[in-house]
């Protein structure tokens, strides 16, 4: 008689990976902001105090956007972390989690992207890249250092256990207005400026940023 021998079934790869979440706060008003114009929009997830992969809320800073570029203002970019760092936000909360979306259906990144996030995130142990279609799908992956380091998609999903203070499209849509400024651009393969890149260098690695 012939012996089968089992091993343990291993578990998927899937259930391994933590999921990124949303509050259902922070879900609505991405969708919100996504959809209040035809072009790409971005801005930082801001992490629970608690969970570092649950985001309350996302924050715009001022950005002049196209249908597929955004270039954040090197200034305002600035100034949302010195506000943050006011309200006693340290960086892995404010300043990891790079958000924008696509007017497409497809959220995968494209080459700019992959430049982007490479170039602005590769200071800090670990940085997460997200992008929301319009279509609804998304896109997460996290590249981490620690040992030999290395990267891996992350599952999306909204916690909706979460207390939902409700929509506030009034406040959201004053924030795009003052954010998001619509204009052609140019070819350059940059979502950040230069500046922006010296800057999220310093202030991402913890080490703080000349002017303050």
């Amino acid at each position: 008689m012939t012996r089968v021998r089992l091993s343990p079934q291993r578990p998927r790869p899937s259930l391994l990976r933590p999921p990124l979440q949303f509050t259902p706060y922070a879900w609505a008003k991405l969708v919100f902001l996504r959809d209040a114009g035809g072009t790409e929009v971005g801005g930082f997830g801001v992490s629970s105090e608690r969970d570092l992969l649950l985001i309350e809320d996302v924050q715009l800073v001022q950005q002049r956007c196209g249908p597929t570029t955004v270039v954040f203002d090197d200034s305002s970019v600035a100034d949302y972390f010195d506000r943050q760092i006011d309200l006693g936000l340290q960086p892995e909360r404010c300043g990891r989690i790079w958000i924008h979306t696509h007017p497409g259906d497809s959220p995968l990144p494209s080459a700019t992207d992959e430049r982007t996030f490479e170039r602005s995130f590769q200071g800090p142990d670990w940085a997460l890249m997200f992008i929301l279609a319009r279509g609804g799908a998304s896109y997460a992956r996290v590249r981490f250092r620690a040992g030999p380091g290395g990267q891996m998609r992350l599952p999306v999903q909204v916690a909706y256990e979460q207390p939902f203070e409700g929509t506030d499209h009034k406040a959201w849509l004053a924030e795009y207005e003052q954010n998001v400024t619509t204009a052609e651009l140019s070819s350059r393969p940059a979502r950040l400026t230069r500046e922006d890149d010296e800057f999220l260098e310093l202030f991402l690695s913890g080490q703080g940023a000349p002017w303050w």
